[in-house]
């Protein structure tokens, strides 16, 4: 079996997943938000393709689609890394540091906010509060909270374990 090949079942393997969300909802009327996060779980972000197929699943113009997922930040049409970093920038994180630390993330990596590393494995973006503010300043990779982050050794430390 070719790359190619594999890279199709793959895909229509995802969509499968989607589909079958789609076809056990009680009622498509009023789901699209509900949809587009199982899309952005099942696909790891929401690009034009899986936008259009949504479209034509729920009967809703693609136009409509884009505007949902362009208004809310916790949609993304860029996909994210391996390892997705968020750094908190809430009050409590911020008089803490933690713009050195975003600062830090992004030497590191060689990426900006909101973009992707060469390789796919790390993603960078910022978040208002995390509900950590006793830790301040943190950050966090996928789920795991990283918090007390007061160096460039620290952020070193942290994408050691990655």
């Amino acid at each position: 079996m070719g790359c190619d090949e594999c890279t199709n079942k793959l895909t229509e393997s995802l969509y499968n997943k989607l589909t079958e969300f789609i076809d056990e909802l009680p009622e498509k009327e009023g789901a699209l938000i509900l949809v587009l996060h199982k899309a952005q779980e099942i696909f790891g972000y929401l690009p034009k393709e899986v936008q259009i197929f949504i479209g034509k699943k729920l009967n809703i113009p693609v136009s409509q689609i884009y505007g949902v997922v362009s208004f809310y930040s916790f949609f993304t049409m860029i996909p994210k890394g391996k390892y997705p970093i968020s750094v908190c920038l809430g009050t409590a994180c911020y008089v803490r540091g933690a713009d050195k630390v975003l600062e830090a993330f992004k030497k590191e990596l060689g990426i900006e906010v909101g973009e992707t590393t060469a390789d796919g494995k790390f993603s960078l973006d910022a978040l208002r509060c995390v509900g950590a503010c006793g830790l301040a300043p943190v950050a966090l990779v996928g789920d795991k909270v990283y918090g007390r982050i007061n160096s460039e050794d620290d952020v070193k430390k942290i994408l050691s374990e990655y």
